[in-house]
């Protein structure tokens, strides 16, 4: 297969955003083996390497990125197992909600929860994605990545992929020599070229245990529904919500959610309390919804903290890049935005959220050659 080489290809037409300047040279890598061929050839040139899959949670300055833009385009699903068992092994460059809906359709149950994720499945891993109450870490054994700092093609157990929340060793920022790579280079250490997972051969979903999802299934906290069910009950709240995408809907013109939820510590979260009670007029215990996390912590909803600081869905009003109209964690291109528009949008709802709650929101997406 011959590898495509393109120069100054604008990355507005390759983010779901449909924002960003041009790529100074653009590759299509669709082998493994052309995907690090590409890198390796990238880092020996000391050049900046942007790997791009499907867009769906980046943002790309209006400037575009200055080095190789190495474009995910491998294919290839194996399924093996006969038992109560199966192993799934996907290419990076594989449409994701397109993997879900085949494992659905063919009995398998344990991705069901994550369908109509924008992107490819080579990301999951990287942002260990996760809605509706599950992880993909929950069901990969393994990541198979071109490791630059080593120069080598490695698998890694589900144990060493350090999976937290929104994270992984995949977002390690290390160079092929051990060199910090800059933030506008976006690549980590390692390059996702494939993924396997670990689903049950059942028609029925994984334990449902997300609150809004199961009142939408009707079911307890923990049952299980047949998983295409599932599966069509979260694509609907998806699409509800303007996270499924639909050149129909400008809502749907975004990078998902665009703030991670913040995760705070006791002393933290009795800060906050406080000052959302003096805000609402309600007892400190009552003022702000929260989960449990892990060590002791709590994790508060973004969306509240957002809303609470007084900015609403839609705003601004007849903005360029504004709030979704149906989620409020997603910031959206309607249409002429530019990237300098909408992360100046997102500055100033931080810096809201900041100003009244002191909580500090981080972003979710990456972003190339911006910074809040």
């Amino acid at each position: 297969m011959t590898v495509i080489v393109r120069e100054q290809v604008r990355l507005s037409g390759y983010t779901t955003l449909r924002l960003g300047g041009p790529a100074a040279r653009f590759i299509e890598a669709g082998t493994d083996e052309q995907l690090v061929a590409a890198v390796r050839a990238a880092d020996a040139a000391a050049e900046p390497v942007l790997v791009l899959g499907g867009g769906s949670n980046l943002v790309v300055a209006d400037e575009g990125f200055p080095g190789a833009v190495v474009h995910v385009a491998s294919r290839g699903i194996t399924i093996a197992g006969d038992g109560d068992g199966v192993t799934v092994t996907v290419a990076a460059g594989e449409d994701w909600d397109c993997l879900v809906q085949r494992c659905v359709e063919e009995g398998l149950s344990g991705l069901e929860c994550l369908s109509g994720i924008p992107g490819l499945a080579g990301a999951t891993p990287i942002q260990n994605v996760g809605a509706y109450g599950h992880e993909v870490a929950e069901t990969i054994v393994t990541v198979r990545a071109y490791d630059r700092l080593r120069d080598l093609v490695v698998e890694l157990a589900n144990a060493e992929c350090g999976f937290g929340y929104r994270t992984s060793t995949f977002k390690m920022r290390a160079g092929r020599h051990g060199a910090a790579i800059s933030p506008a280079a976006a690549t980590g250490r390692f390059v996702v070229l494939g993924v396997t997972f670990r689903l049950a051969r059942d028609r029925l979903s994984a334990p449902v245990g997300y609150g809004e999802l199961a009142g939408v299934l009707g079911v307890a906290a923990g049952g299980r529904v047949p998983a295409a069910e599932a599966r069509r009950a979260v694509l609907a709240l998806r699409r509800g919500k303007g996270m499924v995408l639909d050149p129909e809907d400008p809502d749907s013109r975004s990078a998902g959610s665009f703030f991670t939820n913040p995760v705070l510590d006791r002393r933290q979260f009795a800060e906050l309390q406080a000052v959302a009670a003096g805000r609402l007029g309600r007892p400190a215990r009552e003022a702000v919804p929260h989960f449990e996390a892990a060590d002791g912590q709590v994790k508060v909803p973004a969306a509240w903290l957002i809303e609470q600081a007084g900015f609403r869905k839609g705003y601004p009003a007849g903005g360029s890049a504004r709030i979704s109209a149906k989620h409020t964690l997603a910031l959206t291109n309607p249409g002429g935005a530019s990237t300098a528009g909408l992360v100046a949008l997102a500055a100033e709802i931080a810096a809201g959220v900041r100003d009244v709650f002191g909580v500090e929101l981080a972003s979710e997406p990456v972003l190339i050659g911006v910074a809040l």
